[in-house]
């Protein structure tokens, strides 16, 4: 099963922007151990909110994208290869004895978005 987990934003100031729409949504903040990044859940169901510091003018910078977890990465991105995705690049980074590693995509129009396991 596929969930969509995030929706990410690429931005300056993670937590100005997060405060922004934390206080749109009636959002509540969520800690994070990640540096640079800010996270708030929406009300109800459905993604968070993440932000995450990036600066303008770096490769592959995606602006708004869709963060989706999935139990086995490596098959979904295979799927979805399949149904006509492309893979830009696979990710790990290392942070407090925890290790993230996400395949980033674009769907059939160029539009990005990465895969995770939950």
């Amino acid at each position: 099963m596929t969930e969509l987990q995030f929706i990410t934003f690429a931005c300056d100031a993670p937590e100005r922007l997060a405060t922004f729409w934390e206080a749109a949504l009636d959002g509540e903040r969520r800690d994070t151990e990640v540096p640079e990044t800010a996270l708030v859940d929406r009300p109800g169901d459905g993604p968070d909110l993440l932000f995450k510091r990036l600066q303008a003018g770096t490769k592959w910078r995606m602006a708004i994208h869709l963060d989706l977890s999935v139990e086995d990465r490596a098959q979904s991105v295979e799927r979805l290869r399949e149904l006509g995705a492309t893979v830009r690049e696979t990710k790990t980074e290392h942070h407090d004895g925890t290790t993230a590693e996400w395949t980033v995509l674009e769907d059939p129009e160029g539009n990005a978005f990465c895969v995770s396991e939950y």
